[in-house]
This record gives C-alpha cells, structure tokens and sequence, in this order.
C-alpha cells in the first residue's frame, strides 16, 4: 500500500479545504515561518539520505553529469514552458477550476521530491521523502486554495495516480536493484533534497529540476563501475 501517496493526497485535500475557507487571511508572516521551518526539515531529511551513498565518487560524477545533461536538456526551462502554456490557455478561457488544479499539479508533481520520494517508497519501504512532502504539500495547498478556490483540492487524483504508479513500478523493478545501487540512488535523492531546502530558505536558488539525470546516471556508473569506493 502506497502510504505515504495515500498521506501526501490527504494532505492537499485538507488544505485545500482549509485554504478555501479562510481565503486569504493567513498573514505572510506566518506562511514564511512555516516555510522556514519546513525548509530546516527538509535539509535535514536530505542530509540523512544522502549519507546512504556508499561510494562517494559514484555520488558525485553521477551528480556533475546529471546536472550538466539536465542543462543541455534544459529541463527546468521545457517543464516551466510546458506549465506556463497550459496555464495560458486556462487563464484565456477564464477557468478558475482549471487553472487551480493544473497549477496545484505542475507544483505538486513536477519535481524531486516527487520521483525521490515515491522510487524510496517502492524500493525502501521507506515513507519518510513522502511525508514530509505531505506536510510541505498541505501548506501550499493552503495557499493556492485561498487564490484558486477548491480546484487545488482535485489535484489530489492526478498526484495518487502519478506518485502510486512511479512507487508500484518501483516495488516490481524491486530485484533489478542491488544494495549499492539502491543506496546510490538514495544518495542522488538526497542531494536533491537538500537542494529543495536550500530553496525553500531562500539561501540560493538551485535548478533541482536539472539534476534528475543524475538518477539515470547513478544506474548507468554502478553498472559499469560496481566496484568503485
């Protein structure tokens, strides 16, 4: 049972709610202490996973060439093009609903944390990526629903979906993954994590998005290189 996708998708819903009725009286204060303080946990979570790596150069060449191949992609530009039209064209069609749920899925979805925490689920067993997101999700929620109304709230359906399919295809891929490469990718994942946190402090702006190749790469240098310390 995916649990932590089962908490993440309550989670948006109940903020959604919440958000929707107290509109648009939560002071800014608050939502940036919240944040801030979101932003320690989730440095914290990363730290722990990344030190799950066990071979050190794996965890940084697979981290250099994922960053740069997700630069020549260009993958934080292409996902923000692709958010940025399908928000045009709600917006041109004046559909509140629409724009909230597409909105709250891009935010929700696209990112990270979501393929981290949900490959850990299905490898691990491990809710820990996914709830955190839960909690991180549920104030966002909050926020977009006192702009978009409960739209936000439906976008509960496509995140199950998605994250539930990533974690069941991660369970069955289960005996493809080796000890070292399970750790390897939990130490990428990590490192992203941390990204997110350093974001969320607003101490620097890291492109995340960019350094999902790394995953990639970490299957393709423990493959070749299973030995390297």
């Amino acid at each position: 049972m995916p649990l932590g996708t089962i908490v993440n998708a309550a989670a948006v819903v109940a903020g959604s709610v919440l958000g929707t009725l107290l509109g648009k009286r939560i002071p800014e204060r608050i939502r940036r202490m919240v944040f801030a303080a979101l932003g320690l946990a989730t440095l914290v979570i990363g730290m722990r996973m990344a030190f799950e790596a066990k071979s050190i150069l794996i965890f940084i060449f697979s981290l250099i060439l994922g960053g740069i191949t997700g630069e020549l992609l260009r993958l934080t530009e292409r996902i923000k093009g692709l958010a940025d039209r399908l928000q045009g064209r709600l917006k041109k069609g004046g559909e509140g609903f629409g724009e909230g749920l597409v909105t709250a899925f891009i935010i929700f979805c696209i990112g990270a944390m979501t393929i981290v925490g949900a490959m850990d689920e299905g490898l691990r067993g491990d809710h820990t990526v996914l709830l955190a997101k839960s909690v991180l999700d549920g104030f966002t929620s909050i926020a977009l629903a006192s702009m978009y109304g409960f739209g936000v709230g439906f976008s509960a359906i496509p995140l199950f979906l998605f994250q539930a399919g990533i974690t069941l295809f991660a369970r069955l891929s289960q005996r493809f993954f080796t000890p070292i490469l399970v750790s390897g990718l939990t130490g990428i994942g990590g490192a992203m994590i941390i990204g997110i946190g350093i974001n969320l402090l607003e101490i620097k702006r890291i492109r995340v998005v960019n350094f999902m190749p790394a995953l990639v790469w970490v299957l393709i240098l423990t493959r070749f290189f299973p030995d390297v310390a």
